[in-house]
This record gives structure tokens, C-alpha cells and sequence, in this order.
């Protein structure tokens, strides 16, 4: 690990005092920031903001107010913002930074760079360019979520925000319907329950929890079915910074026989389209199969089925 600098570690200092950043490797540092309580931020990232040259952040208020809680001073140096607006402007000048030698130290608003955050493409862009990219590790929101809500963590995949309106975010929620793990979105308070009611709609009765404010005074993990938690944010609504974790699908072989019993059933007070949807989300099975029984079984062309046997659909 030739760009690890934890063996090198910098000698904590106080006030304004700074270690020279030429113990350091040039580039650009991705530092962790805490969600929620300030004293979650690592011994390593405080040294790193105290040597860097160059502090950039998506929101220097932010930085600039942890910094001034751990007594670490920006001193001359540039604390510079970079984020969705004005990135485009922004590496530029911190590639030439780079390129001149410079630590150049970038921070998120909270949490992990590069999850869910617009450092992504001035590391890619560092990276392009031969500059060393190191990370100091610490607070995620994904990671403290899976942590505390419940639910299986030995495979998990982040799908970040869904789409805000209501088609589009079924459609997506489709695409991971099949995916063989636990499912992790970040959601605003005001999308909360529809996005919950979307996801029963789509995902069926899988366990599910609610986790806001995370390391926060009033942090809360809420956990229940789906539909009673898209249930549960319409009776309270929550506030905060909302992650919300949900169980992976337990699809089961079912038999045709089976399958088509069942689909019967719903077509007698469904449509046909709302009757395979249903059984789909019931059975774990792709949505697309399931259809195309349904057309067999209303064209009373179900004799030889297309996919799987007696023993299993």
C-alpha cells in the first residue's frame, strides 16, 4: 500500500499549528465526516485537516464547523466548495493544486466521500491524471443503517435515491426485485411513504426498517412489513435524514399447478396485468413469466407450459 499514510501518522497538534504537509503524499485526500455526532470523526482525518494544503468541501460551512469543534484551525488556506454546481469550474484548479504538489483534502457534508456524492468525479479526474487518491475511512450512513436495522448484512446493495415520481420509481424498484440481497435507499422525508407504498406494491410483505437521524439526538429505527411502515410514515410522518433498509426476496420453487391456481384466483377480481403482478410479488417469481401464464391461462392455451414443469415453475 504504497499511498497508505497510517504508518506515517502526523502528531496530533491543537490551535493553529499545522504539520508540514510533505510528510504527506501529494493528491487528493477523501476524508469521512460524521452524520450526525461530531466526535465520530477519525484520529486520522483530524491530522489529515490539519496538514492538508488544500481544504475543499461540499459545504465549508460544515467543515469549517467540525474543525472549529476539534480546535483545528483553516488558518491561510483555501477552504474552497465543490460540489453538483460548480464542479465543472472547480477541478481545474484543484488538478493544477495536485499537479503543483499539494495535498489537496476533500470532505463531504456528511459522511463517506463518493457515496451518494458529488466527490466522485474529481477523484475519478484525479485518478485520470496520475494523482494519488487515498481515503482516511469513517462514518457511512449505509454501513450504520445495516448495523442497526435488523436485517441480513452478509450481502447488501445501495441503490441511493429512487426516482421521484411514482412510475418511475416502480419501474426501478422492478429492476432489484430479483436481487439477492439486502436492499439500501436514502429518501427525504417527503417522498418517505410513497416510496414505501411503491416499494409493497413492487416488493410485497418483506421486512423493512426505517432509520433516521442517524448518531443523532433523536434517532429512531422504525421496522416492520412494508406495508405497515409505508402505514406507519403516514400516521407520523418522520423528519430527517432518512435511510431505509429492506430484507432480500425469498423466492420458493412452486409447482405450475400451483402458480396457476393462484393466478386463477386473482383474475377473478383483478385484471389480468394486476393479477400477475400480484401472484409475482407473492411467489418471488419474475413478473414476466408469470404474465405470460396468465395470457396462456385467459387463452386457455395452459396445456404444455414454457417454462419449468409440474415439479416446479
Amino acid at each position: 500500500m504504497g499511498n497508505d499514510t497510517s504508518a506515517r501518522p502526523l502528531t496530533a497538534q491543537s490551535g493553529g499549528d499545522r504539520p508540514p504537509s510533505d510528510r504527506l503524499t501529494p493528491g487528493l485526500y477523501l476524508i469521512a465526516t460524521p452524520i450526525g455526532a461530531a466526535r465520530d470523526i477519525t484520529l486520522r482525518a483530524l491530522d489529515l485537516l490539519r496538514a492538508a494544503d488544500v481544504l475543499v468541501a461540499e459545504d465549508t460551512r460544515s467543515l469549517r464547523r467540525l474543525m472549529d469543534i476539534h480546535g483545528v484551525a483553516v488558518g491561510e488556506r483555501p477552504l474552497l466548495a465543490y460540489h453538483d454546481h460548480n464542479g465543472d469550474r472547480m477541478r481545474p484548479r484543484l488538478l493544477a493544486d495536485m499537479a503543483a504538489g499539494r495535498v489537496v483534502l476533500y470532505a463531504s457534508e456528511a459522511g463517506t466521500p463518493m457515496i451518494s456524492d458529488p466527490g466522485y468525479d474529481l477523484a475519478r479526474a484525479a485518478r485520470a491524471d496520475g494523482h494519488a487518491v487515498i481515503s482516511a475511512p469513517g462514518a457511512s450512513a449505509v454501513i450504520t443503517a445495516l448495523t442497526l436495522a435488523g436485517l441480513p448484512t452478509d450481502r447488501f446493495l445501495f441503490a441511493g435515491f429512487l426516482p421521484a415520481t411514482a412510475q418511475a420509481r416502480r419501474a426501478a424498484l422492478e429492476e432489484l426485485r430479483a436481487v439477492p440481497a439486502t436492499l439500501v435507499f436514502f429518501e427525504s422525508p417527503a417522498r418517505v411513504a410513497a416510496m414505501l407504498d411503491d416499494a409493497a406494491r413492487v416488493l410485497g410483505t418483506r421486512d423493512a426498517a426505517l432509520c433516521r437521524e442517524l448518531t443523532k439526538k433523536f434517532e429512531e429505527i422504525r421496522r416492520a412489513p412494508l406495508p405497515d411502515l409505508a402505514q406507519d410514515c403516514r400516521d407520523r410522518p418522520p423528519k430527517g435524514e432518512i435511510v431505509i433498509v429492506i430484507d432480500r426476496g425469498r423466492s420458493e420453487k412452486i409447482s405450475l399447478s400451483d402458480l396457476d391456481k393462484k393466478l386463477q384466483e386473482a383474475m377473478q377480481g383483478l385484471s389480468l396485468r394486476d393479477a400477475a403482478d400480484l401472484v409475482a410479488v407473492e411467489t418471488g417469481m419474475a413478473r414476466r413469466q408469470v404474465y405470460q401464464r396468465a395470457l396462456q391461462l385467459a387463452n386457455g392455451a395452459a396445456d404444455a407450459p414454457q417454462q419449468g414443469d409440474e415439479d416446479g415453475a
